[in-house]
C-alpha cells in the first residue's frame, strides 16, 4: 500500500469509530435524560409530601 491508501485507510477507521462512539454517546444522553425525568418525578412526590406534613 502507498502512503495516500494508507492514509484513505485510517481516515476511514477513524470515522467507523467515531461514529461508533457517537452512537455510544447519544445512547448513553437518552438513558441520562430518562434518570432526569425519574429524578423530577420523585422530587416532585417528595415535595408534595413535605407540604402535607409542613404546611405553609
Amino acid at each position: 500500500m502507498n502512503q495516500a491508501t494508507e492514509t484513505r485507510t485510517d481516515i476511514a477507521a477513524d470515522i467507523v469509530s467515531l461514529t461508533a462512539e457517537a452512537t455510544e454517546l447519544e445512547s448513553r444522553i437518552d438513558e441520562i435524560h430518562l434518570e432526569l425525568a425519574h429524578l423530577k418525578e420523585r422530587m416532585g412526590a417528595v415535595s408534595a409530601a413535605l407540604h402535607r406534613i409542613l404546611p405553609t
